[in-house]
């Protein structure tokens, strides 16, 4: 069963939330990158940054270590795993209404084609 309401689900969703964060995320999947470097195509503050890996953290989505003066930050993808597993859950309920409807579009049409033929 999908934990709907999880204090690690809800800082996921919230890290996701922003397109910034969700860069940031993209870029670490290509492997480690320091705070500078995240920021840096966004031409934002190392400041402002740093709040969003510290929101990114807080959802465990990011790991930073500090190499002397230098903050690297890396990707942890597990907690991603339960936010797909929230998404999931309504991906399989779309699916079928999906079907549903692609079942009646197709009765349809077949009742349409029988029509045809009896002018």
């Amino acid at each position: 069963m999908v934990e709907l309401e999880t204090p690690r689900l809800d800082a996921v969703f919230h890290a996701l939330g922003d397109v910034t964060r969700r860069r940031m995320l993209r870029s670490l999947a290509d492997g480690e990158r320091s705070v500078g470097e995240l920021a840096a195509p966004f031409e934002m503050s190392l400041a402002a940054a740093s709040k969003h890996v510290k929101a990114l953290e807080r959802a465990g989505l990011v790991r930073r270590r500090v190499m002397g003066r230098t903050h690297v930050c890396s990707l942890e993808a597990q907690p991603l795993e339960g936010a797909h597993d929230w998404i999931s859950f309504y991906q399989r309920f779309w699916s079928g209404r999906l079907d549903v409807l692609e079942g009646l579009l197709r009765q349809e049409d077949s009742q349409n084609n029988k029509g045809d033929g009896d002018d």
